[in-house]
């Protein structure tokens, strides 16, 4: 009995499985450097993209005031976001749902959300760089105040994340990657017109369609730093909204994931 007892003491344990932090982060770092590798170009048209219309405006907008022009800086910026989260992203899970490669990481012993989050945090730093050039460059030529400009790393961060996870439902949920990128792309336009306008701009009837979209409080947040007296209290809550949004969406992409790899196994 000794000897079969020491016999099963040398019987090496499966390793536990990995927490929902370590997983999520593997993800983020693997999704990063391939992101990086393979959507490097993509992110220089998206900056390109929002940088052209920041100049755009500007030989249009004049003499409408500031909160017009921070509205345009703003808009354009988190248009970096919408463009590598929305569409990016999209067309990314919309690939794997085609190919079948979901079962890869359903394989792995990690949770369907560990995916999303690092993905989507991924594709969402990998847009930081665009949007923060973009928001410098359009606050230099607009005049706008540097002040509380730092204010648009939280911002971008935040609305990166929403819109990705947004992505992330969207590719997942539509059966064939082409639906998946029109609806990115269409997505996409609507972030920039309901973004890039003033709410005073806008007819009464699509603002209530503008308070539905996670990107409109990142934006007024990073409009109203632009402008220079941000409140503090009204900037918290505009974040604390767009987080929200965030981690409803995450949650979304995660259920949807899990069913997408059980229709696939079924």
């Amino acid at each position: 009995m000794t000897q079969v007892g020491e016999r099963l003491e040398t019987v090496p344990r499966p390793a536990p499985a990995p927490t929902f932090i370590a997983s999520s982060t593997a993800v983020y770092l693997g999704q990063l450097a391939r992101v990086r590798a393979a959507r490097g170009p993509l992110l220089f048209v998206a900056t390109l993209q929002s940088l052209g219309i920041v100049i755009l405006l500007r030989g249009v907008v004049r003499h409408d005031g500031r909160s017009t022009a921070a509205a345009i800086v703003a808009g354009s910026t988190v248009l970096v976001a919408a463009f590598v989260g929305l569409n990016l992203l999209a067309q990314r899970f919309g690939a794997l749902r085609a190919r079948g490669a979901l079962d890869y990481y359903a394989a792995l012993p990690i949770s369907g959300a560990s995916v999303v989050l690092g993905t989507t945090a991924s594709y969402a730093t990998f847009a930081a760089p665009g949007a923060l050039v973009t928001a410098i460059v359009g606050a230099a030529m607009y005049g706008l105040s540097f002040t509380f400009l730092w204010l648009a790393v939280p911002v971008i961060v935040v609305a990166g994340i929403a819109l990705s996870a947004v992505g992330a439902a969207i590719g997942l949920l539509l059966p064939r990657p082409e639906l998946a990128t029109v609806v990115g792309q269409l997505a996409m336009t609507a972030v920039l017109f309901l973004g890039v306008i003033p709410p005073s701009h806008m007819p009464v009837g699509l603002r209530g369609l503008r308070d539905v979209l996670p990107s409109t409080y990142a934006v007024d947040a990073l409009a109203a730093a632009l402008r220079g007296h941000p409140a503090a209290g009204g900037q918290l809550w505009r974040l604390a909204v767009t987080a929200g949004y965030a981690a409803v969406a995450l949650l979304i992409a995660s259920r949807i994931f899990r069913r997408a790899v059980d229709r696939s196994r079924g």
